[in-house]
């Protein structure tokens, strides 16, 4: 498949999915804006901590501008291979502070990733495992997620060029409450490379929950600044 192709595909999917949102009456949306910054420690072992805010801008079938929870998240990355790594995550998550009906959570991450770039595309394949420690209840997920990315100027990314970064990721969630739940996402980011250490990416993000009881269709307006030091 040729670049022009790949380019058309995901504008085809680009005008699918805004048919599809605009069909949808039980729409939830947000806006979720974060903040990234990558620290090395070594040539294999790196740091990531990130500042995320979420907010509604499409609730009960109205806009409004209602904040829903603040994320603060660590990651450790242990490089194993050139293409190869390993991590693991913490993350807490504010809520009770916008909801009092809500609880804050403590999630915990396992991760594997695995990369290739037989040419100009790069493909993804990343595994997770987490558990969502709640106030009363513990929920375990287990994800997979794939991912192409690649320069929209050229054969490498060059300063001040940009790029695009698309996947879909799978997710099945399971507690001892209640029966399994299944997710699909979908997201596309359109990115600029500022310089060697500024990225700043603007997406969409769709998801399917619970897809296989009573799916909740939820929309999100995506924005990052990503910082390597």
């Amino acid at each position: 498949m040729t670049m022009y192709c790949i380019k058309r595909l995901l504008l085809g999917l680009a005008f699918l999915l805004c048919s599809i949102l605009c069909a949808q009456d039980d729409l939830t949306g947000y806006l979720q804006p974060k903040i990234a910054i990558n620290y090395a420690i070594s040539d294999s072992y790196h740091h990531n901590f990130s500042l995320g805010n979420r907010t509604y801008i499409f609730k009960d079938e109205n806009f409004t501008l209602e904040p829903r929870q603040i994320d603060l998240i660590h990651f450790s990355n242990l490089k194993t291979r050139d293409n190869q790594s390993l991590a693991f995550g913490i993350q807490y998550r504010f809520r009770e502070v916008f909801d009092n009906e809500k609880h804050n959570e403590l999630r915990l991450t396992q991760q594997y990733n695995i990369t290739s770039k037989p040419r100009v595309i790069r493909f993804g394949h990343r595994l997770r495992s987490e558990q969502r420690l709640l106030k009363k209840l513990t929920i375990h997920r287990f994800r997979y997620r794939f991912t192409i990315d690649f320069p929209l100027q050229g054969e490498q990314l060059d300063i001040g060029e940009t790029y695009l970064v698309a996947n879909t990721e799978a997710i099945l969630n399971v507690a001892k409450s209640f029966r399994p739940q299944y997710d699909q996402r979908f997201t596309a980011n359109l990115g600029w490379l500022f310089n060697e250490g500024t990225k700043f990416q603007l997406g969409i993000e769709y998801r399917f929950e619970n897809y296989s009881s009573k799916t909740e269709n939820i929309f999100f307006a995506l924005t990052s600044l990503i910082l390597t030091l």
